[in-house]
């Protein structure tokens, strides 16, 4: 039983695979950065909250001030993948000189590991730790919400650049 090869012709493929590609980037490299933002947002003023309640009212040092998000660049230059890391500028501070890490908005914070993890002379007072379990799934249901709209967004563009009402 022979069988004829069916062949189709699409015209116009290569018009609609570029909007395809445009409605990629504005979804992955915009709205997806910004939706991500936003949810590291939402993590990020918990965990403030969280150390405002453990801050010393006495000390000059404010721990929640120097509570920030920032964009992972290496993270999406390396895998493609977005990330947005939520933490204290300064971190751990190692050996740096006290001097060097004033200049942030909250002072030198770095004793926030001793508050977040205890040591032998303190018991544990977490910032970080319980912050998944307090705001998780306010800042999925902020992604989500924003990533929707962006995503609306993209594809009304592309409808009006298709010229489709």
């Amino acid at each position: 039983m022979a069988t004829d090869g069916v062949n189709y012709k699409f015209d116009g493929l290569p018009e609609l695979l570029g909007k395809l590609d445009g409605l990629e980037y504005d979804l992955k490299r915009k709205g997806g950065r910004f939706a991500l933002r936003r949810a590291a947002q939402v993590i990020r003023d918990q965990a403030r909250s969280n150390a405002d309640q453990v801050d010393d009212s006495r000390s000059p040092e404010k721990i929640s001030e120097n509570i920030v998000e920032r964009w992972s660049g290496r993270t999406f230059r390396k895998k493609g993948n977005m990330m947005f890391r939520v933490g204290v500028m300064g971190g751990a501070g190692g050996s740096a000189d006290s001097s060097a890490l004033e200049g942030n908005p909250g002072g030198d914070t770095r004793h926030w590991r001793q508050l977040e993890f205890g040591n032998e002379n303190m018991a544990a007072q977490p910032i970080f730790r319980p912050v998944p379990q307090q705001a998780g799934q306010q800042a999925v249901d902020v992604f989500a919400n924003e990533y929707t709209k962006k995503i609306d967004r993209a594809l009304k563009r592309a409808r009006k650049r298709a010229g489709v009402k």
